[in-house]
């Protein structure tokens, strides 16, 4: 009787096992060779093994704000800065807190870690202020006194301002300043003169009520604030950095302050902030063909661009310095452009940016402000000679449990042993050059953690492989011949590897969502190489445990095969065997 169809269309598919190992190969060599087009032939190096800085950073509260070190904000700084570093490109880079006030920043080497430096302790807590007047950044010369004790003013008193940032801007445009709101100044001004700059500025901005307007001596003398911010500003000297990041410190958003320009040539009084940095949804950075020179463009919330719209419209009605806006990162003017027309929805930075800085601006604004201030405690450069060390006693061990690995499959499987290494061999070529096609592609960089989980990967591949070899050997015990036998054993040798495997899988993926830092690449490595056990199982042990067969020395059962009948105890072979009825004698009549 013919066998059935569907026995033959099974017999078909197993007798085609070289598709399989084709693909396989096939998947190898594209690996390989988009590993070598990559420039990427080795992985990429975590602190542990290639050195790299280490920073530590303190927060630091405003006076009276004390309660605002506590977990929820160091929480969403550490979220902010991986944001930030992650947006430098920088790979393997471990931002965690220590203690209650501390956060430690680990970057590997080969990145910028200057930048990145500069990148996790900026807080990049922005503001849109309107000027009230500008001057250079310089203190202000005390004048002369007369003999009646009057100072002789010796500067025009008009307050200086910033001609070429002038913008000829359209509703729909953005405001823009080619020089970065730098400001031309008279350079004799006096103190007296500044001051009435400040004392006219604050009065201009101020809105007076009804009862207000009715006290004369609010007219006649400044106000005990305005003399001390009129006496701050004359003071100022915005060369030097100190005293920048002194002027910057603790203003409030809706505190009248003054500023100094990222550059130090130029200071500034500047009203309240009418605009939050939390209002910008994205910020950019691009390069002007018409102008020659980079910009941040920022595109604002819906509430922001109303905001903007209000603060722009109440500008573009004031006279210089006034009709001006300043852009203010962190209490320093980055730009402080005019405005002569009413704008909405989006903004341009603009000044004397290089591609770096253009796009370092656009990474803190888009990655959002710290909730806190901090101040670098320490940077520690990390060697990576105590990481070596480690790395090769890893290697060492990983090579010694690979030697007893070995050592068993040969003494107890034989022949087998030959395909369980040509196995463990695919399995080791597929997880390299994933690990080193992985580094350029999402930042995967192999750590200590990450060796100890390839091996580790080492047992559970192996045990993929002996489960197959003792399904194929109870079939044989059972009195059936090596290529029924190997078929047969498949598909329950494959259901118990894909519930083992799928354990480790989820073991993996739950440590790596639970954990941080160096623990999570032990996770990924461990989930990456179990992946790659399912695999190879079943693209290349499967196929390759058929072809050998096929062949002589195994399917003759040798001693050497690791599939001898006899040393298995098998039972006789499962054969339908004739009756043979014995020749009746012919009746004697």
């Amino acid at each position: 009787m013919a066998a059935p169809k569907k026995s033959r269309g099974a017999a078909g598919g197993q007798g085609r096992p070289g598709r399989s190992l084709a693909f396989i190969l096939i998947v190898m060599v594209a690996l390989t060779g988009g590993m070598f087009l990559a420039d990427q032939p080795t992985p990429r190096l975590g602190i542990d093994l290639a050195g790299g800085t280490s920073i530590t950073l303190e927060a630091k509260s405003e006076p009276g704000q004390e309660s605002a070190i506590n977990k929820t904000n160091m929480d969403t700084a550490v979220q902010i800065m991986e944001r930030r570093v992650n947006g430098l490109g920088v790979s393997e880079a471990e931002v965690q807190t220590q203690g209650d006030r501390n956060i430690i920043v680990n970057i590997p080497k080969g990145t910028n870690s200057a930048q990145a430096r500069e990148q996790v302790g900026t807080t990049a807590k922005l503001y849109f202020r309107p000027v009230l007047t500008v001057a250079q950044g310089t203190p202000t010369p005390t004048p002369s006194a007369s003999s009646s004790g009057k100072p002789t003013p010796s500067g025009s008193p008009s307050a200086p301002t910033a001609d070429k940032g002038k913008s000829s801007a359209t509703p729909n445009a953005s405001a823009t300043t080619a020089d970065n709101g730098k400001a031309s100044s008279t350079p004799n001004a006096s103190a007296t003169t500044q001051g009435r700059a400040v004392t006219g500025a604050l009065k201009t901005d101020t809105t007076p009520t009804p009862k207000a307007s009715t006290t004369p001596k609010a007219d006649a003398t400044p106000s005990a604030s305005a003399a001390k911010l009129q006496k701050q500003f004359a003071e100022l000297d915005c060369s030097s950095k100190a005293s920048r990041a002194e002027a910057a410190r603790g203003a409030k958003p809706t505190d009248t302050v003054v500023a100094c320009s990222s550059e130090g040539d130029a200071k500034y009084v500047l009203g309240p902030s009418e605009v939050s940095g939390t209002e910008v949804d994205n910020a950019k950075a691009g390069f002007d063909q018409q102008r020659g020179m980079w910009i941040v463009n920022m595109e604002f919330t819906k509430k922001g661009s109303k905001q903007f719209q209000t603060i722009t419209k109440k500008l573009s009605a004031q006279q210089s310095p006034q009709n001006q806006f300043a852009i203010a990162l962190d209490g320093e003017v980055v730009s402080a452009p005019q405005v002569n027309t009413t704008l909405s929805g989006s903004a341009e930075i603009s000044g004397s940016f290089t591609q770096q800085s253009a796009e370092d601006l656009a990474n803190v604004l888009s990655y959002g402000a710290l909730p806190l201030s901090f101040k670098e405690q320490s940077v520690t450069t990390v060697t990576a000679a105590l990481g070596g060390e480690q790395l090769q006693a890893g290697l060492i061990a990983g090579a010694i449990g690979l030697a007893l690995v070995v050592i068993y499959l040969v003494a107890y499987y034989r022949g087998l042993a030959f395909i369980a290494l040509l196995s463990l061999l695919v399995s080791g070529i597929l997880t390299y050059t994933l690990m080193s096609l992985l580094g350029p592609a999402i930042g995967f960089a192999l750590n200590l953690p990450a060796v100890c989980g390839a091996i580790v990967a080492i047992g559970i591949t192996a045990d993929s492989f002996i489960v197959y070899f003792e399904r194929v050997r109870d079939e044989i015990r059972e009195g059936r011949t090596l290529r029924p036998a190997v078929e047969r054993a498949w598909p329950r040798a494959r259901r118990t590897i894909l519930v083992s495997d799928f354990v480790s899988f989820l073991a993996a993926a739950v440590l790596f969502v639970v954990t941080v830092g160096k623990v999570q690449g032990f996770a990924f490595t461990l989930g990456l190489t179990t992946l790659l056990d399912v695999v190879v199982v079943f693209l290349f042990t499967k196929p390759l445990m058929t072809l050998m067969a096929r062949t002589k020395f195994f399917a003759s059962g040798h001693p050497w095969s690791g599939l001898d009948p006899k040393r298995l105890g098998a039972k006789p072979p499962l054969r339908r065997s004739r009756r043979v009825n014995a020749p009746t004698e012919p009746k004697e009549a």
